[in-house]
């Protein structure tokens, strides 16, 4: 049975995980810079957190700047804009959960894409950036495969 046409061609896309400050500022950013006038793209979290600097650093060495991301809850996004996303994208086990309580009242189709979180990495500057860059490369490659069909990508 195939899939409605929201969720193979979604127009508005939020990307969830547990703070706001690494995982979904990175994939909103990635997915934005694809498609900047085909899709609304937005990010949130369960909790709120801060920006990560690290996940700064990475996403600058792939051209984008997210140092003016501001972390959100989902709750701030619902009160701020509403929650019309066709598609929730969860990067994080309780962003997951967040998310399918959701749909409970949204018709919004949820994706888990599970995500390593690389702020639990120990050991040096290098060694750190190394796990961020691997987070980034991994949602990247996802994105790409996820929105392939989307439309003409940009980047």
């Amino acid at each position: 049975m195939a899939a409605p046409p929201r969720a193979r061609d979604p127009q508005s896309v939020l990307f969830a995980c547990a703070m706001n400050s690494v995982r979904s500022p990175m994939a909103e950013s990635l997915l934005q810079q694809m498609f900047p006038q085909a899709l609304y793209v937005k990010s949130a979290g369960v909790k709120k957190g801060e920006l990560d600097p690290f996940a700064v650093s990475v996403m600058a060495e792939f051209g984008q700047d997210i140092s003016g991301h501001k972390p959100q809850t989902f709750e701030e996004l619902e009160d701020w804009e509403g929650l019309n996303f066709d598609l929730i994208i969860t990067l994080s086990p309780e962003a997951h959960h967040k998310a399918l309580e959701l749909t409970r009242t949204l018709a919004a189709d949820v994706e888990y894409w599970p995500t390593h979180d690389p702020t639990t990495m120990e050991g040096s500057r290098d060694q750190k950036l190394a796990a961020y860059r691997e987070v980034c490369d991994g949602l990247l490659m996802r994105i790409r495969r996820r929105f392939a069909k989307t439309g003409a990508a940009s980047g």
